[in-house]
Protein backbone atom coordinates (compact mmCIF):
# COMPACT_ATOMS: atom_id res chain seq x y z
CA UNK A 1 0.00 0.00 0.00
CA UNK A 2 1.40 3.37 -1.00
CA UNK A 3 1.80 5.93 1.79
CA UNK A 4 0.59 9.50 1.32
CA UNK A 5 1.03 12.77 3.20
CA UNK A 6 -1.44 15.62 2.70
CA UNK A 7 -0.39 19.25 3.10
CA UNK A 8 -3.16 21.82 2.84
CA UNK A 9 -4.06 24.87 4.91
CA UNK A 10 -7.73 23.86 4.71
CA UNK A 11 -8.71 21.16 7.20
CA UNK A 12 -11.86 20.48 5.17
CA UNK A 13 -9.89 19.90 1.96
CA UNK A 14 -7.43 17.63 3.82
CA UNK A 15 -10.32 15.64 5.25
CA UNK A 16 -12.04 15.20 1.89
CA UNK A 17 -8.83 14.19 0.12
CA UNK A 18 -7.99 11.87 3.03
CA UNK A 19 -11.33 10.07 2.55
CA UNK A 20 -10.85 9.76 -1.22
CA UNK A 21 -7.35 8.31 -0.84
CA UNK A 22 -8.25 5.88 1.94
CA UNK A 23 -11.28 4.68 -0.04
CA UNK A 24 -8.94 4.24 -3.02
CA UNK A 25 -6.61 1.96 -1.07
CA UNK A 26 -3.88 4.44 -0.12
CA UNK A 27 -2.46 4.73 3.39
CA UNK A 28 -2.68 8.38 4.47
CA UNK A 29 0.03 8.48 7.13
CA UNK A 30 -0.12 12.17 7.96
CA UNK A 31 -1.74 15.54 7.39
CA UNK A 32 -0.28 19.01 7.85
CA UNK A 33 -1.37 22.60 7.35
CA UNK A 34 2.05 24.04 6.36
CA UNK A 35 5.08 22.90 4.38
CA UNK A 36 7.23 22.99 7.52
CA UNK A 37 4.86 20.68 9.40
CA UNK A 38 4.60 18.54 6.26
CA UNK A 39 8.37 18.14 6.08
CA UNK A 40 8.36 16.67 9.58
CA UNK A 41 5.79 14.08 8.45
CA UNK A 42 7.86 13.27 5.36
CA UNK A 43 10.91 12.58 7.50
CA UNK A 44 8.88 10.40 9.86
CA UNK A 45 6.88 8.40 7.30
CA UNK A 46 8.87 8.44 4.01
CA UNK A 47 5.72 8.52 1.82
CA UNK A 48 5.58 7.73 -1.87
CA UNK A 49 2.84 10.32 -2.51
CA UNK A 50 2.73 13.94 -1.39
CA UNK A 51 -0.39 16.04 -2.04
CA UNK A 52 0.29 19.71 -1.40
CA UNK A 53 -2.02 22.65 -1.95
CA UNK A 54 -1.07 25.49 -4.23
CA UNK A 55 -1.39 28.04 -1.41
CA UNK A 56 1.09 26.09 0.75
CA UNK A 57 3.56 25.95 -2.14
CA UNK A 58 3.19 29.68 -2.82
CA UNK A 59 3.56 30.47 0.89
CA UNK A 60 6.83 28.52 1.19
CA UNK A 61 8.49 27.72 -2.15
CA UNK A 62 11.88 26.91 -0.57
CA UNK A 63 10.25 24.19 1.56
CA UNK A 64 8.58 22.74 -1.54
CA UNK A 65 11.90 22.69 -3.38
CA UNK A 66 13.50 21.00 -0.37
CA UNK A 67 10.80 18.31 -0.50
CA UNK A 68 11.57 17.63 -4.15
CA UNK A 69 15.31 17.47 -3.39
CA UNK A 70 15.02 15.32 -0.27
CA UNK A 71 12.39 12.92 -1.68
CA UNK A 72 13.27 12.62 -5.38
CA UNK A 73 11.29 9.40 -5.84
CA UNK A 74 8.09 10.69 -4.22
CA UNK A 75 5.20 11.62 -6.47
CA UNK A 76 4.20 15.21 -5.68
CA UNK A 77 0.74 16.43 -6.64
CA UNK A 78 -0.34 20.07 -6.54
CA UNK A 79 -3.89 20.50 -5.26
CA UNK A 80 -5.85 23.60 -6.30
CA UNK A 81 -9.19 24.86 -7.56
CA UNK A 82 -7.45 26.95 -10.22
CA UNK A 83 -4.79 25.99 -12.73
CA UNK A 84 -3.51 28.33 -15.41
CA UNK A 85 -0.69 27.75 -17.88
CA UNK A 86 1.82 29.86 -15.94
CA UNK A 87 1.09 28.00 -12.71
CA UNK A 88 1.43 24.60 -14.39
CA UNK A 89 4.72 25.59 -16.03
CA UNK A 90 6.14 26.90 -12.76
CA UNK A 91 4.96 23.82 -10.86
CA UNK A 92 6.46 21.52 -13.49
CA UNK A 93 9.78 23.36 -13.19
CA UNK A 94 9.63 22.80 -9.42
CA UNK A 95 9.24 19.06 -9.92
CA UNK A 96 5.49 18.64 -9.45
CA UNK A 97 4.40 15.32 -10.98
CA UNK A 98 0.64 15.84 -11.25
CA UNK A 99 -2.34 18.03 -10.49
CA UNK A 100 -5.47 17.39 -8.44
CA UNK A 101 -8.43 19.72 -8.96
CA UNK A 102 -10.70 20.95 -6.16
CA UNK A 103 -13.56 20.24 -5.60
CA UNK A 104 -12.57 16.62 -5.46
CA UNK A 105 -14.16 13.95 -7.62
CA UNK A 106 -13.00 10.69 -6.06
CA UNK A 107 -12.76 8.75 -9.31
CA UNK A 108 -10.88 11.53 -11.06
CA UNK A 109 -8.41 11.97 -8.18
CA UNK A 110 -7.61 8.25 -8.05
CA UNK A 111 -7.32 8.02 -11.83
CA UNK A 112 -4.99 11.04 -11.92
CA UNK A 113 -2.69 9.55 -9.29
CA UNK A 114 -2.71 6.11 -10.93
CA UNK A 115 -2.02 7.46 -14.43
CA UNK A 116 0.76 9.75 -13.18
CA UNK A 117 2.45 6.87 -11.37
CA UNK A 118 2.19 4.60 -14.43
CA UNK A 119 3.54 7.29 -16.75
CA UNK A 120 6.45 8.04 -14.43
CA UNK A 121 7.36 4.36 -14.02
CA UNK A 122 7.28 3.83 -17.79
CA UNK A 123 9.49 6.90 -18.30
CA UNK A 124 11.97 5.61 -15.70
CA UNK A 125 12.01 2.12 -17.25
CA UNK A 126 12.63 3.59 -20.70
CA UNK A 127 15.47 5.75 -19.41
CA UNK A 128 16.99 2.74 -17.64
CA UNK A 129 16.68 0.58 -20.78
CA UNK A 130 18.23 3.35 -22.89
CA UNK A 131 21.12 3.68 -20.43
CA UNK A 132 21.72 -0.09 -20.44
CA UNK A 133 21.50 -0.17 -24.23
CA UNK A 134 24.09 2.61 -24.52
CA UNK A 135 26.61 0.89 -22.24
CA UNK A 136 27.34 -2.18 -24.42
CA UNK A 137 27.60 -0.02 -27.54
CA UNK A 138 30.27 2.09 -25.87
CA UNK A 139 32.20 -1.03 -24.86
CA UNK A 140 32.01 -2.52 -28.37
CA UNK A 141 34.72 -0.17 -29.61
CA UNK A 142 37.28 -2.29 -27.80
CA UNK A 143 38.65 -5.01 -30.04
Amino acid sequence: MLKAVLIDSSAIARGLLNTVLIDGGYDVVGQAHTCVAGNVLLIKHQPQIICISRDCIEADEPAMLAMRKDWPKAMIFMVSSEFDQATIQKAHAMGINGYIVKPFNGGTVLKTIRNTIITTVKRQQKAQADAQGASPAEGSDEV
